[in-house]
């Protein structure tokens, strides 16, 4: 049986990268960040690309990338996924990259792992894996058409854009009109790609590199997922410990206590669920199952965990200056990435052959 354990390497990489985060990524500028024009930190991402080289982490070492596997990327997401962090790391250097090697596309991986470029899949954010997607007209060489609700596009480099013909084409972004869509996420924004004639390179065929891509999408944001639930546990059992009514810590009041206790046996089950999915897109043994399990468990837990934290916070977390509605917003906005969990659900009864009457 694989040990789900994080190694000595995989503790050692959450150490580096939470320092990073803590000098780069505190909460009051990520809200300063969403309340601009420009919400991604790209001083983070240079920090995380260029110092770090985490944009390159599931790339092979031929191409100039790390040739680490997918458990070293859930660390990291597991640490953004703490700090809130508005970087396009999910979408570029999980989602596009997986793509890129489904096509053995070299020179646009090895862009990707320098973080020189951001990619983007130009399929919808609220897409499952095996799920239909929408596509652009191919004419003549050219694309035309319009896709919505795409992840990080007002930040791409290069779009990977399906298309009716069954390939998936690479497009630069600077051919495409993005226009930014009203987000609920802010630190992960929407906008729509429009495609008027742009021209397309041809990187291979769209239906498997799609579905790679967005079960990768899928495995590894269970553990964006508990990074969120794990930061918000953590602190709401700091505040309720120094918080004191009738000169007592509210932490000590029983019916809080039960609460916690709940929340922390589903971050712990969320925890085994996560891991579970990185294992096995890094080994490739029952990946399918693994990832729906997790996508089915993730959602609600880092929802629940992100309500109880701005409930128990009381008054204060109600402020725009606490970063709770960060929390919130981004377990919201999560809770549809790749899939619903109810979509998963039931995906995973037709892989177990376990189907409802």
């Amino acid at each position: 049986m694989t040990d789900l354990l994080y190694s000595e390497e995989e503790e050692a990489l959450r150490a580096a990268v939470r320092d990073l985060l803590a000098d780069h990524c505190d909460a009051p500028g990520v809200i300063a960040r969403i309340e601009s024009d420009a919400p991604h930190n790209r001083a983070l991402w240079k920090a995380l690309t260029d110092g770090m080289g985490l944009a390159g982490l599931l790339v092979p070492e031929e191409l100039d990338g790390q040739g680490a596997t997918h458990r070293e990327a859930a660390v990291v997401l597991e640490e953004l996924g703490r700090a809130v962090a508005p970087v396009p790391y999910l979408t570029s250097a999980v989602v596009a990259t997986e793509a890129l090697l489904a096509c053995g596309t070299g020179d646009l991986l090895t862009e990707l792992a320098s973080g020189t470029s951001i990619g983007s899949l130009a399929v919808a954010l609220d897409v499952a894996p095996g799920a239909a997607y929408k596509v652009v007209r191919h004419e003549n060489g050219l694309l035309h058409g319009e896709l919505t609700g795409i992840a990080d596009a007002a930040v791409a480099d290069v779009l990977l854009v399906p298309a009716d013909d069954g390939g998936l084409y690479a497009v630069d972004a600077a051919a495409a009109t993005v226009t930014p869509q009203i987000s609920l996420d802010l630190t992960r924004p929407l906008a729509t790609v429009t495609l008027d004639g742009a021209p397309g390179r041809l990187l291979g065929d769209a239906e498997p590199a799609v579905r790679r891509a967005l079960r990768a999408g899928a495995g590894l944001l269970a553990s964006e997922q508990l990074g969120l639930a794990d930061w918000t546990l953590t602190e709401t059992v700091r505040y309720l410990k120094d918080r004191k009514q009738f000169n007592r810590p509210v932490g000590g009041f029983q019916a809080l206590k039960h609460r916690l206790a709940q929340l922390w046996l589903e971050v712990a089950n969320l925890r085994a669920a996560a891991r579970n999915a990185a294992d096995a897109l890094s080994t490739g043994r029952d990946t399918d199952v693994a990832v729906t399990v997790a996508q089915a468990y993730a959602a609600p837990v880092a929802v629940h965990a992100a309500e109880e934290a701005l409930q128990l916070h009381g008054g204060i977390g109600m402020t725009w200056e606490h970063p709770a509605h960060l929390y919130l917003k981004r377990a919201k906005a999560d809770s549809i990435a790749y899939g619903t969990a109810g979509a998963h659900r039931e995906a995973l009864a037709g892989l177990v052959d376990l189907q409802a009457p």
